[in-house]
């Protein structure tokens, strides 16, 4: 069974992203919903279908709908880390198909920010790790950043480029919290946090709220909406501990990308706008070559020319991403609402000419989990 553009999102919208003075988490959840259904034309009443993760509560499913008044035929709490709300894209399409539920919720809220920054979704002891003194999830990240620039010569500039993009498209989307300009010795210059990662390689700690609704590709037809199809997805996972990673610098991306695009019957090139997790500098250089954007090792040359920022041959993250924009603790979900933006044509400054296709990947905890969406207008 294939599900290309069995469904689609009619719906999306996202709740104050700015840290929330006393909201909660379930709180940013629910508003968010609310106005992904409104746009939607429909209601709390028709959601039988939800798909939600958190780090905040052990039982999210059970949360999220004791909150917002939902008795559903379906729920799905799969939690693979950041990524987890793109894989959601899938499971809710695959759901829709198979007569599981008619209206699926996928919704998530965090108040990292005005939790001090504290990574509540550290639960889980990391025993292999923790005791030896590596810092999750940054000591990892510094490690796989000196691994890639043995192997591949990449330089902390090459990196530095990154959030420098990252920080350009931000200052075209007038709801990103700074629009001051960044430059790579801006970057260089602030705190080392784990060498060879300075703080502005690192993403942004703040609250939000995000939602999407996706229904069958016949009833998107008759709701306010243009559908924005489901038109593939994949996920692969190989390790949890940063340990058990085989390679530091090649992830299972490339497996769960190849999924999405053999499902949608189209290529990399084919994309008009990428949208990929980027919590750290290293981790999105790493994830473009793996996703096809350039050969495996270039990664470095590929943002130094210029490809990802405003002008470049692959607008990327075009809110500014969880580098500039906002990351709640996961980003995944933000990522599919910036594609759908895109793809509807309501970007304003930031918007790409004529996009069609958009790939969404999300990655969870480090590059351990991917999932990969391929989003188009077209059915």
């Amino acid at each position: 069974m294939s599900l290309r553009s069995r469904a689609a999102i009619v719906g999306a919208a996202e709740a104050d992203v700015t840290p929330g003075h006393g909201r909660s988490p379930l709180g940013l959840a629910g508003e968010s919903a609310v106005q992904a259904l409104a746009e939607a034309g429909l209601t709390m009443a028709d959601v039988d279908g939800v798909f939600t993760t958190s780090s905040y509560h052990g039982f999210p499913g059970l949360n999220a709908c004791e909150y917002l008044g939902l008795d559903p035929r379906h729920v799905d709490t799969t939690a693979m880390g950041g990524c987890s709300f793109v894989s959601h894209l899938g499971h809710a399409a695959a759901a829709i198909e198979t007569g599981q539920c008619d209206v699926a919720l996928v919704t998530y809220g965090s108040t990292q920010r005005s939790d001090g920054g504290r990574l509540v979704s550290l639960a889980e002891k990391l025993v292999f790790e923790e005791p030896y003194g590596l810092i999750h999830p940054i000591g990892a990240f510094g490690m796989i950043a000196h691994r890639h620039m043995s192997e591949y010569g990449t330089t902390s500039e090459d990196l530095a480029r990154v959030a420098v993009s990252a920080r350009e498209w931000a200052r075209l989307n007038p709801a990103a919290p700074s629009h001051e300009p960044l430059t790579v010795e801006d970057v260089l210059a602030s705190k080392m946090i784990a060498t060879p990662l300075h703080k502005l390689d690192c993403c942004l700690v703040t609250d939000g709220g995000a939602s999407v609704v996706l229904t069958s590709a016949e009833r998107a037809r008759d709701l306010p909406q243009r559908p924005v199809y489901v038109r593939g997805a994949g996920e692969a996972v190989n390790h949890r501990n940063i340990l058990a990673m085989p390679d530091l610098t090649t992830t299972r991306a490339a497996d769960s990308a190849a999924r999405a695009l053999r499902m949608a019957d189209l290529r990399v090139e084919d994309m008009d706008s990428a949208h990929v997790y980027d919590a750290f500098t290293i981790s999105l250089l790493i994830l473009l070559e793996d996703l096809g954007f350039c050969p495996k090792g270039e990664g470095g040359g590929f943002v130094s020319d210029g490809h990802i920022a405003p002008g470049g041959s692959l607008p990327l993250n075009t809110t500014g991403g969880g580098l500039s924009y906002t990351h709640p603790g996961m980003l995944g979900m933000f990522l599919i609402l910036d594609a759908v933006e895109q793809l509807r044509g309501a970007a304003g400054g930031r918007q790409v000419d004529g996009a069609t296709h958009a790939l969404v990947h999300g990655m969870g905890l480090t590059l351990a989990a991917h999932a990969t969406a391929v989003l188009s207008t077209e059915a």
